[in-house]
């Protein structure tokens, strides 16, 4: 049974092991709210996960220790359960996804760990690592459905309580619920009055389809950029704490989280992966009750694979409305191209690129297609340099 006294037990072995992440505030997050950000993702290893995996195996008795530790997961639990195995002198073998991002699995292996990857998604790395658990007689490290891992996750609770006291609420990404739940409970614990939200992605929202039909449900696939919270089911404890504790679940799409991703890199130079930008989305896209105005977003790991950055920029970059293409029908003739092109350089949009298309099936046999790329400020933006086109009388195509 998960206790206070376990959680404050857990702070003080992780006293000299995980640091205390700053409290940062975020002015541009969300205009009309006061916005901090719980940077985890500048915690050792890069993840909240560290925290979990270290309290979990230093309570291991002597006899566990000797057969070793196996666990699975995503990437971050990963490096968690390998460095913190490491450190004690205790053998772990660690089961990925064969999907997880090679700086993920890269990482674990730096760290001290014999890494397995398993075709499939997290769950089917869960069972690989089960079955070596019964097999080998490791102890299996379970990423977030384990009461120690949670009470170590919950002392991110209690730094956010000492660091400020006047929160509204808090906002914690979910994937199996190890993190929500273990600060949930923190929180509630010791500050009934503040509010806490879970997060998750609309392609992985296992946990608040559970809430909704309360009890633990599967679901048949799950898909979101968000890597870190790509879990099909939760687990049976933290289901009960996130049911006890929450105040509510909400979810956000990839295109929110890819603009929420862009939104810290320029507005706060932090990286964050998908996981731990979904608090933050929630919270730009107005997800949470308008009168919480002072919100603490947990942004729980900043361990993205730099060779997909790029393309989450590229994706925020048009959320936010800072790019758009203009697909332009017109007159197959001279003088067309530059007349487009005065037009957006009177109306500030940067062209990026341009691309011609011959007309097609049902268009005039004159006509042809211009695909022009323009950065732009934002939609107000777009819809000012699209107006401008029509009113000079060109097509834009939708």
């Amino acid at each position: 049974m998960l206790t206070l006294d376990k959680v404050y037990h857990a702070r003080y072995v992780l006293r000299d092991v995980a640091r205390q992440t700053d409290l940062i505030l975020a002015p541009k997050i969300a205009p009309g709210r006061e916005v901090f950000l719980k940077t985890e993702n500048l915690q050792n290893t890069g993840s909240f996960k560290l925290r979990g995996a270290y309290y979990k195996i230093s309570q291991l008795t002597d006899e566990e220790r000797k057969h070793g530790v196996v666990a699975c997961s995503a990437g971050n639990h990963a490096q968690g359960v390998a460095l913190a195995a490491t450190a004690k002198g205790i053998p772990s073998i660690i089961c990925l996804p064969d999907g997880a991002p090679i700086s993920k699995v890269e990482a674990t292996k730096a760290y001290g760990a014999t890494v397995k990857l398993v075709p499939g998604v997290y769950d089917d790395a869960y069972e690989e690592a089960l079955r070596l658990a019964q097999e080998e007689g490791y102890t299996f490290v379970h990423p977030f459905n384990d009461e120690l891992v949670i009470a170590g996750q919950g002392t991110i609770g209690l730094e956010i309580l000492d660091q400020i006291q006047d929160a509204d609420a808090v906002v914690v990404p979910i994937g199996g619920g190890g993190l929500a739940s273990g600060i949930a409970f923190a929180v509630k614990s010791l500050r009934p009055d503040i509010k806490v939200y879970g997060v998750q992605a609309e392609g992985a929202a296992s946990m608040a389809a559970s809430l909704e039909e309360e009890r633990v449900v599967c679901l048949e696939e799950v898909t979101t950029v968000a890597d870190g919270i790509k879990v099909k089911e939760p687990g049976d404890n933290t289901f009960a704490l996130c049911r006890d504790y929450l105040d509510g679940i909400v979810t956000v799409n990839d295109d929110e989280i890819a603009a929420a991703i862009l939104a810290l890199i320029e507005q706060q130079k932090l990286i964050a992966e998908g996981a731990g930008a979904v608090s933050v989305a929630a919270v730009m896209f107005d997800k949470l009750p308008q009168d919480l105005k002072k919100i603490v977003c947990v942004v729980s790991g900043g361990n993205i694979d730099v060779t997909i950055l790029s393309k989450i920029i590229e994706r925020g970059l048009m959320t936010s409305g800072r790019s758009d293409v203009l697909a332009i029908e017109l007159e197959d003739k001279p003088g067309q191209l530059s007349a487009v092109s005065g037009i957006l350089g009177e109306l500030g949009a940067n062209v990026q690129t341009v691309a011609y298309e011959k007309a097609s099936e049902g268009s005039s046999i004159t006509a042809c297609v211009l695909r022009i790329s323009v950065e732009t400020r934002d939609r107000a933006h777009i819809r000012e340099v699209r107006q401008g086109l029509a009113d000079a009388g060109f097509r834009v195509l939708d």
